[in-house]
């Protein structure tokens, strides 16, 4: 059966089915709509979003209802803007409380429309289950407040770019609402209003603290140089990757940050020439295998337009982004009836907001994360009371 939700947070819950809004005890076998709920976690549904590869609405609304969804959309759009002018923040409410139901009714009957042609028009994508799981976690990760503190940037507000910092980012709700279909490759980037995570500068991280006892953040070492290694099927070092390739790529002739900077101006520029590090990571042998000429088709089966200058570098990085995304996904299994929480997570690194009460499963999830499709990847364990004072913690 269609139907279609309002909100995307757990406690709010509402949908429009039957030609009909029910409120928190809903009709049996629901079973398409447009896009996830938190309230909807543990049901069988097809999302047609994922069906569409995260197009918008816009971008997906037939020409015969183009008509009905501007009209719509006009007013979901005036809808916004008076909460923006009035400041009311939307994650403290659902939205359905505060719209009149016919206006509801309306909103839905259009969707409902757009998903019908969604269904029928495209095929259900391959990794369906995997960008669902991840649409998951995100979600929680959108509609769980951070908790910040920008007082900790006090003794610095004789700096401007500081001041500035404050400025721009105080009145931005503590949020982080990834967009996880934007990029071709996969990799996340936040969404206009979004809490800057991915932008902010290192040195501003202090502000940022648990909701739990501490921030435990898993960090691959040199996670594309790994999967470059896995590509080629070769064994993952367990020590960290620039060390070892001064002993075993470069014969001991550079410094390890000199191998860090060699191997990478390597890596991505197709016009460089370096025996010894092709000799060790053949990305030839990569993009005969990956690349047809028009297209990348990564480990994981993501197709990606690419040309050859930049072939390598999408095959590279979508499978370094879909990989860590799948270690992430086994995470938040293991974590769904503890009291910690994934709190959100910056390109291959996954900081979690753990609670001292889960002691028993932390070497359990180092583990889990560091067992990847392309080998058993080295991580680094850090720990700390907020974002920017973190430490090594040693665990095996």
């Amino acid at each position: 059966m269609l139907f279609q939700t309002f909100d995307d947070k757990k406690n709010c819950k509402a949908v429009y089915a039957k030609d009909k809004l029910y409120f928190k005890h809903f009709p049996k076998k629901l079973t398409q709509t447009w896009s996830y709920s938190e309230f909807l976690k543990e049901k069988d549904i097809a999302y047609a979003q994922i069906f569409c590869g995260g197009k918008t609405l816009d971008e997906v609304c037939p020409q015969h209802y183009k008509k009905e969804w501007e009209r719509v959309k006009g007013k979901l759009n005036a809808f916004y803007g008076a909460c923006t002018e009035a400041k009311l923040n939307l994650n403290d409410h659902c939205f359905y409380e505060l719209m009149p139901k016919f206006f509801l009714e309306d909103l839905a009957k259009v969707k409902n429309k757009i998903c019908n042609f969604v269904f029928d028009q495209y095929e259900k994508p391959k990794n369906y289950d995997f960008t669902l799981n991840l649409l998951k976690i995100l979600t929680e990760i959108k509609n769980t407040k951070l908790n910040v503190n920008y007082s900790e940037l006090t003794s610095r507000m004789h700096e401007f770019k500081v001041r500035k910092f404050i400025s721009n980012n105080k009145n931005t709700m503590p949020y982080i609402n990834y967009d996880s279909f934007k990029t071709k490759t996969g990799r996340l980037t936040t969404k206009t209003n979004s809490f800057p995570i991915l932008t902010m500068d290192k040195t501003y991280r202090k502000i940022m603290k648990p909701n739990n006892d501490w921030f435990i953040e898993f960090d691959f070492n040199a996670a594309e140089l790994r999967v470059l290694l896995g590509l080629l099927g070769k064994e993952q070092p367990q020590e960290d990757i620039h060390d070892w390739n001064v002993k075993n790529v470069y014969r001991g002739i550079v410094t390890r940050e000199e191998a860090k900077k060699r191997t990478f101006a390597w890596l991505y520029n197709p016009n460089s020439k370096d025996y010894l590090s092709n000799r060790a990571y053949d990305r030839d042998s990569i993009i005969e295998k990956y690349y047809n000429g028009t297209h990348a088709t990564t480990f994981f089966n993501r197709m990606i337009e690419a040309d050859e200058y930049h072939a390598l570098n999408y095959i590279i990085q979508s499978t370094a982004a879909d990989l860590f995304f799948r270690q992430m996904i086994k995470v938040w299994e293991m974590l769904k009836k503890r009291n910690s929480k994934i709190a959100f997570c910056m390109h291959d690194s996954l900081i979690i907001d753990y609670c001292e009460k889960d002691n028993d499963i932390l070497i359990k999830l180092k583990k889990a994360f560091s067992n990847t499709d392309l080998g058993n990847f080295m991580v680094n364990v850090s720990v700390g009371k907020n974002y920017g004072e973190m430490g090594r913690l040693n665990i095996r």
